[in-house]
């Protein structure tokens, strides 16, 4: 039983990570936009 569960939450948390990274990489490229803006 606890095996299970253990593994149930570590898929879980590894698809909230894929979500989690897609959000970062658009925070990071709106960053990186924004300094290029800046620069010119």
């Amino acid at each position: 039983m606890g095996g299970t569960l253990r593994a149930v939450m570590g898929s879980l948390i590894k698809k909230r990570r894929k979500r989690m990274r897609k959000k970062k990489h658009r925070k990071m490229l709106k960053r990186t936009r924004a300094k290029r803006m800046r620069g010119k």
